[in-house]
């Protein structure tokens, strides 16, 4: 069987941003909700997947808060209009027959990794929809990331990174992402990377040693030969950088259940949010 895992909000805040300002008649908004709309209708299309598995954050990072407390306190409050929408983008889900997952204190990434690995060790091959780099470090022969096309340069379309994609991208096997990305930062989740060094220098310090601890032990042959006190000095910090960007696959991983189908009510929603044409497709498509 194939699996489609969907990062939803990754996906809704893509959907919010690439699409202009609609709204219905009263004023409630509704771009975020025709993107993401067309972003599931493209998996279904694209992916043909046999079941189509959508993650949400119900809020909380209990693994990542306990090693930082400022994780994620860069980022900005959730623009209201994708606020007020996010409660008809998960309705109209779910009532499309997507199943939904969610956990309290536990991110969507850790969870789409415990399936996705679970998934693929029996068998199936698995599609992870996220442009989320964390994601890349899961990728294998049979689990691949599909990258939606950039908000910025939307021409450049949806790519799908197998193990050789991830080496092309990022210059490293998937295996090191984590490391990667402990070196150079993830400024989306407040995890501050080594001061100067960019991608391409990380990329090439893992090849070379191998892994983030390969690294530190060879700290004094790291070229440029500046950074080698800075990486001595900044060890503990690049350890604990790690242990954030390095997803956790030990979670339960039990059926989601009923998916609440209900095309009707899928049908109703579209209409109530004045999204006629999108309405009479979506009819077309169940029929």
């Amino acid at each position: 069987m194939r699996y489609a895992l969907l990062d939803g909000y990754n996906l809704a805040f893509r959907a919010f941003y690439g699409m202009p300002e609609l709204t219905r008649a009263d004023g409630f908004p509704t771009g975020a909700l025709h993107g993401w709309v067309r972003t599931l209708w493209w998996v279904e299309d694209h992916v043909r997947a046999d079941e189509n598995l959508v993650f949400f954050d119900l809020g909380g990072a209990s693994r990542q808060t306990a090693l930082r407390e400022d994780y994620k306190a860069n980022r900005t409050e959730t623009p209201e209009a994708l606020e007020q929408q996010m409660p008809p983008i998960k309705e109209w889900t779910r009532a499309a027959g997507y199943r939904g997952i969610e956990r309290d204190g536990v991110e969507a990434d850790d969870l789409i990794a415990a399936y996705a690995r679970r998934l693929a060790a029996e068998g199936h091959d698995v599609r992870i929809v996220s442009a989320d780099k964390d994601l890349g470090q899961l990728v294998t022969d049979r689990i691949h990331q599909l990258l939606p096309p950039p908000t910025a340069n939307p021409k450049i379309g949806w790519r799908e990174l197998d193990p050789a994609e991830v080496e092309k991208k990022f210059g490293i096997r998937p295996d090191q992402i984590a490391d990667y990305l402990a070196i150079v930062g993830d400024t989306s989740d407040n995890i501050p990377g080594l001061k100067g060094v960019g991608p391409k220098t990380a990329a090439k310090w893992l090849n070379q040693f191998g892994s983030l601890e390969e690294i530190l032990a060879h700290s004094g042959e790291l070229q440029p030969k500046r950074f080698q006190q800075l990486v001595h000095a900044e060890a503990e910090n690049l350890r604990l950088n790690r242990r954030m960007t390095l997803l956790e696959d030990d979670h339960d991983t039990e059926d989601p259940g009923v998916t609440g189908k209900d095309p009707e009510r899928a049908l109703a929603l579209l209409r109530e949010m004045e999204m006629g044409r999108t309405a009479e497709t979506y009819a077309e498509r169940i029929g």
